[in-house]
């Protein structure tokens, strides 16, 4: 039986099915120009703040975000069906739904029906349980906001609290802040798929923004099976776009723990496809939610659930 989120879902495929790349293109850019000049100005000065998701500026006729999103529609329309079918409740799929129909028709709507209000980002308690034997690797960390959440939600279910995080000024914040915590550790270190040095591309936003690259630099790098030997019960990432390279440095936990995996999945438009079937190549054994932390103009703080499945 297919309810309205399904037939909405479905349609908006099969629509796109049928266009070609040029009439997806000329769709979404008309719609971006319909839309009022102080809307398209605080658009273009957020997408533009960042290196992310491709530049946008219609006075100069730089339409490369809307340019990036059509790839990612046209080229990935069967792995976007399968996920739909894979994700496990309807606020899931109603999520998806929302990203989509804000790419194509700037439908600000439906993307502020799905915003969680009700828990912590991350920390749904239906989704992510603790307990008094808990392990929990948060990776960027910033300046400690996601472990007060955590701590927030869970109080003292928990072991260990394993830190990850690359920015100085950050790290010393970390530091003081769980100074009297014996039970949280700080590695000023980034997750990586390899041992190797990095450099530190500092954000003209803030140092939550901050990027690490490929280029050699003073950044040390390693990978999360190096790094902690005892088993991991959930792994929290939000790395600006490193998430992809984080996993495939952590296979041997996903692997061998199927630990709770809260991953952000838009920092790059191909991480909504890409992660879950990296995820899934590691460890078939995974079900997929979604969770929307962010705001209604453009979809950032989309988190992927990867929750270890029940045995029947």
């Amino acid at each position: 039986m297919m309810n309205k989120i399904d037939y909405e879902f479905y349609s908006l495929i099969k629509k796109l099915e049928l266009m070609s790349k040029k009439e997806v293109y000329l769709n979404i850019k008309n719609r971006y120009l319909s839309l009022n000049e102080e809307l398209r100005g605080n658009i273009e000065t957020f997408l533009n703040s960042f290196n992310y998701w491709g530049k946008l500026d219609y006075i100069n006729n730089n339409f490369e975000e809307i340019e990036t999103i059509v790839n990612l529609l046209k080229n990935n329309l069967t792995d976007l069906v399968v996920f739909y079918q894979n994700l496990k409740d309807y606020k899931s799929k109603k999520i998806l739904l929302a990203i989509i129909r804000n790419y194509y028709y700037y439908d600000f709507t439906m993307l502020h029906e799905v915003i969680d209000a009700c828990y912590k980002h991350y920390f749904d308690p239906d989704l992510v349980k603790t307990t008094k034997d808990t392990v929990y690797v948060d990776v960027g960390s910033y300046i400690g906001d996601s472990v007060d959440d955590f701590l927030d939600t869970y109080l003292e279910e928990y072991k260990k609290i394993y830190c990850y995080e690359v920015t100085d000024s950050s790290i010393s914040t970390l530091k003081d802040k769980f100074i009297f915590n014996e039970d949280i550790i700080i590695r000023d270190k980034a997750l990586y798929d390899k041992s190797t040095t990095l450099s530190l591309n500092t954000s003209s936003v803030d140092n939550s923004a901050n990027t690490i690259t490929d280029a050699k630099g003073d950044i040390e790098a390693v990978t999360l099976d190096e790094d902690i030997k005892e088993k991991v019960d959930i792994i929290k990432m939000d790395i600006e776009g490193a998430e992809f390279k984080a996993i495939e440095g952590a296979k041997k936990h996903i692997k061998n723990d199927s630990p709770t995996l809260l991953i952000s999945i838009y920092h790059g438009f191909n991480d909504l496809i890409r992660i879950p079937k990296l995820i899934k190549s590691i460890n078939k054994n995974y079900n997929f939610y979604l969770r929307y932390y962010g705001g209604n103009i453009f979809p950032t703080e989309v988190v992927l659930v990867a929750k270890k499945k029940k045995v029947s």
